[in-house]
């Protein structure tokens, strides 16, 4: 009956898919010609190289970079972006890794943390092969690959956080299936938030599986028709379902009151409910709400 919370965007999540797509708008927002990043492992703040895009050797590859040292250790310790225009002539920065950087040929090179909640959780970095200034447009639009970066962070979190919820108590415990709907009910209004299409159809497919853990999702009785709701019809359901208003329901899913009332009329209309509760008993015997 349990959904194991690592079985999606649990901790076993590694990162490098969104570490490519935070790279990749960089490299096309800036027209650098190498981009490489790596997430903080836990630890004294260590940054490890994972990521690389335009790379001529694997110099930087699985690189390991402390806090404070280099110019991503750098940007790990003061949280915020540093760069310079000739890497091995630079005196603001410490010179570990010149080795390894001036075997991939790099010169001007820009590194931006990403920050979560106040801690830095890696760093994207952008690089030319000679020695001149890269600029504040360069600059501003790394930033933005950062800042996107960080908002999928915060979503992960949430809905780590949201399944977590979802670990089965022993058989009986009071209270454990409301706990399910509720992490439910917060991840479908967490869902249309999300600009990563494959996150947003992550999340979905949890909700989903959340769908069936409490004995849903089984087939109806021979004869009766399937009952079908849009993800919008399913998604008002399921903020009703948890006590929420419409005007609550309207605020956490960023729509207007009288649509939310249209979804749901539309919903009870499908289910053949005559009220918003009976609605929502509805949904969950035909496997659509846990």
């Amino acid at each position: 009956m349990a959904l194991d919370p690592s079985d999606s965007v649990g901790p076993a999540w590694s990162g490098r898919a969104d570490l490519r797509g935070a790279l990749h708008r960089l490299r096309r927002a800036t027209g650098l010609p190498l981009a490489f990043a790596g997430l903080v492992e836990p630890g004294p703040g260590q940054l490890r190289i994972s990521e690389l895009q335009g790379n001529r050797t694997t110099s930087l590859q699985g690189l390991a970079v402390h806090s404070g040292s280099g110019l991503g250790g750098k940007a790990v310790a003061l949280a915020r972006p540093c760069w310079v225009t000739d890497y091995s002539t630079s005196r603001r920065i410490s010179h570990e890794y010149d080795v390894a950087v001036a075997a991939e040929g790099i010169r001007s090179v820009l590194a931006v943390p990403v920050v979560v909640r106040r801690q830095v959780r890696g760093v994207l970095y952008g690089a030319l092969r000679a020695a001149q200034p890269l600029g504040d447009r360069t600059v501003s639009a790394a930033l933005d690959a950062a800042r996107d970066m960080e908002q999928t962070l915060v979503v992960r979190d949430e809905a780590r956080n949201l399944l977590a919820a979802t670990v089965p108590t022993p058989e009986g415990a009071a209270g454990a299936w409301e706990e399910v709907r509720e992490a439910h009910g917060a991840l479908r209004a967490l869902a249309p938030r999300v600009d990563d299409p494959e996150l947003r159809a992550e999340l979905l497919r949890v909700c989903g599986r959340l769908a069936g853990v409490t004995g849903g999702g089984s087939a109806p009785p021979e004869g009766v028709p399937r009952v079908v709701l849009t993800a919008r019809e399913t998604d008002v359901l399921a903020c009703v379902a948890t006590g929420a208003s419409n005007r609550v329901a309207a605020e956490r899913l960023g729509l207007r009151p009288e649509t939310v009332k249209a979804y749901l009329r539309s919903a009870m209309r499908k289910l053949g409910a005559h009220g918003r509760w009976e609605a929502v008993v509805a949904a969950r015997r035909a496997g659509l709400l846990p």
